[in-house]
């Protein structure tokens, strides 16, 4: 006997070949899912009728700054580089192993309440994230943070890579982490500090995180530097392969499109972030022309001013079609691929989440269709890439656990959690006043 059966749904998978099953089902074992599609005279512990509505993968945020939900609103108006000035003012003073926990809390309660089920996360105190994403019981990439300078924890090159490899041990096998090394940028971290991040992840085979190109800004800064651009760069330093995620990469070149496309280094797409803080529109569909695995992200809430991964999708299908006048410029496969599947991939998870496969961790997610904006329901592709909303997220599992039921979370009582940001929040007013 099954231990979960979700029947009478329409059953998006998110499967490379793009299978959907209008009148389905699914079934768990384990965390796991055995059963798609037919599910007639499957029985279970526990069965959820659907009603109708849509079941899909748990969705994917290939980059964010979850704590930095504490900053929210905070530095307003500003271009990237003398608002991360500002923001990195508020940090100093109001950062530590408590309100990272606090703010990480805080913003993946957001993230799993709209439905994303696993989420890559660079912060200052990666434990902190870890213990916060356990609390909620989503899973979560983190690990090992690079930056040249003490920033708000204080730390010395040297003592970050130890603690990136402390953190490898003490999470390599965890099914609900993905460790990685987080380089912040090549702005803030030395060649030494990159290819050390580096080295450190390959010997996990590892992920690599780090923003890459992010403004036209950064470009100039890095050419004149190093006589090279953000991408030549990291190429020049062997840090470009399968398991490096670049995170922007709004600014670059035809030459260097072709070189992530040969070393099979993936991108994320972080729209909102890239259009608040005037950073540019990304080439998204060249890179995908070129075969470059491109998936998404919210980036922090600092600076998109909330984590809602499903308006970074409804961007990322809608403005390239603006900007290129191409009405096919990004398909709605591809842009929901971005935040399933390929963010899947990118993380180097697609063997266990990303689609609901046989044989997959069982993250899944119900969507609402008894909303205004859902009747008529043609196509429920387009329907989740051009109409859905965080707030038609209705449940979520993560490994067949229900982690939000009838759209509010389980496990955590997330009232604790915003009077606790509420009592801090005249602190951080005050921290960049």
């Amino acid at each position: 006997m099954h231990d979960l059966l979700i029947r009478n749904a329409i059953v998006v998978t998110g499967d490379a070949a793009g299978t959907v099953h209008p009148a389905g089902g699914l079934a768990v074992s384990d965390g796991v899912i055995d059963i798609v599609g037919n599910t007639d005279g499957i029985s279970a512990r526990e069965t959820v009728d659907a009603g109708g509505m849509i079941l899909i993968p748990g969705l994917v945020n290939a980059h964010c700054h979850a704590a930095d939900s504490l900053f929210r609103g905070l530095v307003e108006d500003l271009p990237l580089e003398p608002w991360l000035q500002t923001v990195w003012k508020a940090e100093a003073a109001i950062l530590n192993r408590e309100t990272c926990e606090l703010g990480a809390t805080l913003g993946l309660a957001e993230l799993v309440l709209g439905g994303v089920t696993t989420t890559l996360d660079m912060f200052w105190h990666p434990e902190a994230t870890v213990a916060a994403a356990r609390r909620l019981g989503v899973r979560v990439g983190t690990g090992g943070i690079f930056f040249d300078a003490p920033g708000t924890d204080g730390a010395t090159p040297a003592s970050r890579a130890e603690a990136a490899e402390a953190f490898f041990t003490a999470h390599r096998d965890a099914p609900d982490i993905i460790p990685g090394t987080f380089p912040h940028g090549t702005y803030t971290v030395g060649p030494e500090g990159l290819k050390t991040a580096k080295a450190i992840a390959d010997r996990h085979d590892a992920l690599f995180h780090t923003h890459a190109a992010e403004t036209e800004f950064e470009q100039a800064d890095i050419t004149r530097r190093y006589g090279r651009s953000v991408i030549r760069h990291l190429d020049a330093l062997g840090l470009l392969d399968r398991r490096t995620l670049l995170a922007h990469c709004v600014w670059l070149d035809d030459e260097e499109i072709a070189l992530l496309a040969r070393s099979g280094t993936a991108v994320v797409h972080n729209p909102v972030s890239n259009l608040k803080l005037a950073s540019g529109i990304a080439r998204i569909p060249d890179l995908l022309a070129a075969g470059i695995p491109v998936a998404l992200g919210t980036d922090g809430a600092i600076s998109g001013n909330d984590l809602d991964l499903w308006m970074a999708l409804r961007l990322a299908a809608t403005l390239h079609k603006g900007a290129t006048r191409r009405a096919d410029a990004v398909t709605t496969h591809q842009a929901f691929a971005m935040a399933t599947l390929t963010g899947a991939r990118a993380l180097g998870a697609e063997d266990r989440i990303g689609s609901l496969e046989p044989g997959k961790a069982a993250d899944m997610v119900l969507i609402s269709t008894d909303r205004a904006h859902a009747v008529p329901l043609f196509d429920p592709l387009t329907h989740l890439v051009y109409s859905t909303a965080k707030s038609d997220v209705v449940h979520v599992w993560v490994g067949g656990e229900a982690v939000v039921r009838d759209g509010g979370l389980v496990r955590h009582d997330l009232r604790e959690t915003m009077a606790a940001v509420r009592d801090l929040t005249p602190a951080i007013a005050a921290s960049i006043a």
